[in-house]
Formats: structure tokens, C-alpha cells, sequence
């Protein structure tokens, strides 16, 4: 048992602790799998009115008139007493839910009221800010800030770089890094026999250039995108979402913009210059399985597709997981169920059917009719003459 722990008991004061605990690493996963279950954000569970995910809810006064944490006083704060009494019907958590603090997470948990309670906001929700540098060393290995940091970790380690790859190497990852393949050997040929300077910048320009490079850079947009030729469920028949997939590729290799790319598959067909390019893109919000199984209910379908496009979008736009959030308020990050279904309620906008008709080929509405070149040339130039036999 710590000093400060024996000095509680005692009715003693305490200095503060040298360090305090990692809020996001040590203390919120203890109280998450502990506390938040009874003194969490869920309001309908929470029990005595205590709420332990916030600052404010752990230091607030109780109706018994106690805090649960007087940050920085141990022998107030109502929550060390309850970690130390040996009362079993206040020792908390309570002996019901079978997961006792060890002495170790009880000690963790002290000392960080002990040093000031400080909660920190999740990660994910603070504005990253570049750090200064590390020193850099003049051993020709730093080319960028970034191997500057890699080279500072090394020393830390103390690991030395290895050697400069050779020519045969260095084109084979940068190969299999923009085109997801191996050179080939006319390729490596050309490679090698280029000697003057600027030899690689050319390579990079030529795997850029090439179609190959929209591809591969594709294939994991794919997947948070969750893409598939077929539409899943029990006939798993083909779907014609192909389009969209080109429509990613080329997004890729004309190098447009992350805010334009967001945008065109969020809502491209409410852009004032829309066309069939942004309708198609907007295929993203329909990329979810769907069914054409008999008896299948077509409401209970749509509900399904619109959590789906919400989840998607969650995952691929905010880096958030919403799934929980549409049964109960998000367990950690700052998502009411309400918020759940009001995305829902955008999503589901849609003029969709819950499933498709069984029957090869068919799609479920609403559709868009594609055309090429030639065939756009020629529809216009019919309806042309249809108009003018009209007149």
C-alpha cells in the first residue's frame, strides 16, 4: 500500500504525487469497464445521480452533499473512500459485478485523484498540432521531416539505418507501392540503363501517369466503402455498381481533391454543375447488400440499408463507429442514439425499396442510365429530330 493510501486511512494529508496516471491510456479504460455502467453517460442507467465520464459530473455535489473526487484531496473525495472501506456494501464497484479492482488499478486510480482528476478529451476529438522537430543528424539519412523522426527513434533504440537500397529494389517497392505489382523486366532493364540524373522521379512519373496507379490506390476505398459486385443475402445476384468503382479509379488518377472526392459521393447530385460524373459518385450511399429472398418485408430492408449508410458514413468520413449508437448513447465518444437516427433520417431520403426484384438483371430504384460517347451523341441527335417532327 502506498504512503498516500496509509496516510489516508489515518485522516492525514497528502502531498500531491509526482505524476499523474495517463487519463487515455490508464485511468478512462479502469472507470469505462468499472463505472460508466452505472455512472456513465447513459442517463436511464445511471444510478445516485453520479456520473463519473465527465469532470463536471465527478466533481459535482451529490444530494448527500459529498463529491465523488475533490480533485487533489483524497480524504474527501467520497470515490477513494469507497475504493478502500471494507464495508462490502459500499466498497465499490460493488462485489455484483464481478470484476474487483486489483490493488494496482486501485492504487492507479487514487493517485490520479491524488494529482488533480485531470479528464482529457478522446484523441480523436483534439486538433492534432505539429511538434518541433528533432534535431537533425548530418548522416545523409534525413531527407524529409519525416525520416528526421524516424531517425530520432532509431538513435533511442540505438539502431543504425541501413544502407541504401539498390536500383533493383528501390523499383520494385516503389512499384509494388503505386502499383500494387512487381516491375517488369523490361521495365527493370529501362530502369537500370537510365544513368542520368533525375532517373527516379521519371520512374515515379511514369507509375503515376499510369492507369495502374488509380487502381491500386482505389482498392482500400473500396473496402471502407464496402463494394461488391453482387448484392449479397442468399441469390447474391450481380449489381450493377461497376461505374462507381471506375468513377473511384479515376478520381485517383486525375488526383482530385479529398474535399471535391468526399463531396461528390456525399451529395453530387445536389452540386450546381452535377452531372452523370457526381450522380454516379453519389453510388456510395447504395452500395449496402440487399435481398430479394420471398417474404422478405421491404421496410425492415430499407431500415437496414439507411443504419448501413449511416455506419458507412461514420466510418469513412468522421473515423467514428456509430453501430452502438443506434440502440443506446455511445459508451465512450460523444454519441447519443438521437444523433443516430437523425443521420438516419438524412440517409433515409432515398426513393429506395427495401429489396430487388427477383429476376436476373433487375435493379432496385432509383437508377441512373448510363451512356457513352457515341451513344450520348447519338440520343441527342434523335431527340433532335424528334423535336422537330413534333413541331
Amino acid at each position: 500500500m502506498t504512503i498516500a493510501l496509509i496516510a489516508l486511512l489515518a485522516g492525514d494529508s497528502v502531498a500531491p504525487a509526482a505524476t499523474a496516471p495517463d487519463f487515455q491510456r490508464d485511468v478512462r479504460p479502469l472507470l469505462a469497464d468499472r463505472c460508466f455502467s452505472c455512472h456513465g453517460p447513459d442517463e436511464a442507467a445511471r444510478k445516485r445521480g453520479l456520473r463519473l465520464d465527465t469532470f463536471a459530473g465527478a466533481t459535482a455535489e451529490l444530494k448527500s452533499g459529498r463529491r465523488a473526487i475533490v480533485p487533489g484531496d483524497l480524504a474527501a473525495s467520497e470515490m477513494a473512500r469507497r475504493l478502500l472501506t471494507d464495508d462490502d456494501r459500499k466498497l465499490m464497484p460493488p462485489e455484483s459485478l464481478h470484476r474487483p479492482l486489483q490493488p494496482t488499478e486501485r492504487d492507479l486510480l487514487l493517485r490520479w485523484i491524488e494529482t488533480g482528476a485531470r479528464y482529457e478529451t478522446h484523441w480523436a476529438f483534439v486538433a492534432p498540432q505539429r511538434p518541433p522537430l528533432p534535431p537533425l543528424r548530418d548522416d545523409g539519412f534525413s531527407r524529409d521531416p519525416l525520416d528526421q523522426w524516424v531517425r530520432a527513434r532509431m538513435a533511442a533504440a540505438g539502431l543504425t539505418p541501413a544502407p541504401p537500397s539498390d536500383r533493383p529494389t528501390w523499383l520494385r517497392r516503389a512499384t509494388f507501392a503505386l502499383h500494387g505489382l512487381p516491375p517488369t523486366p523490361a521495365e527493370l532493364q529501362a530502369f537500370l540503363a537510365d544513368e542520368a540524373p533525375g532517373a527516379e522521379e521519371r520512374v515515379l512519373d511514369r507509375l503515376f501517369a499510369s492507369r495502374h496507379y488509380g487502381e491500386r490506390m482505389a482498392a482500400d476505398w473500396l473496402d471502407v466503402a464496402r463494394y461488391a459486385d453482387t448484392f449479397g443475402y442468399q441469390s447474391d445476384w450481380e449489381c450493377h455498381t461497376w461505374p462507381w468503382r471506375d468513377w473511384v479509379i479515376q478520381a485517383f488518377q486525375r488526383d482530385l481533391p479529398w474535399d471535391r472526392f468526399l463531396t461528390e459521393q456525399l451529395a453530387g447530385d445536389l452540386l450546381p454543375d452535377a452531372d452523370a460524373s457526381t450522380r454516379i459518385a453519389t453510388a456510395f450511399n447504395r452500395l449496402h447488400r440487399q435481398t430479394n429472398e420471398g417474404g422478405s418485408i421491404d421496410e425492415e430492408f430499407r431500415q437496414e440499408a439507411i443504419a448501413d449508410r449511416v455506419a458507412t458514413f461514420g466510418t469513412a468520413f468522421l473515423g467514428l463507429t456509430l453501430e452502438c449508437a443506434r440502440c443506446h448513447d455511445h459508451k465512450y465518444d460523444p454519441i447519443p442514439t438521437r444523433e443516430f437516427h437523425r443521420l438516419g433520417a438524412f440517409f433515409g431520403a432515398i426513393d429506395e425499396a427495401g429489396s430487388y426484384p427477383y429476376a436476373t438483371g433487375a435493379l432496385p430504384p432509383p437508377t441512373l442510365r448510363l451512356t457513352d460517347a457515341a451513344q450520348s451523341t447519338e440520343l441527342a441527335r434523335l431527340a433532335a429530330e424528334r423535336a422537330t417532327a413534333e413541331a
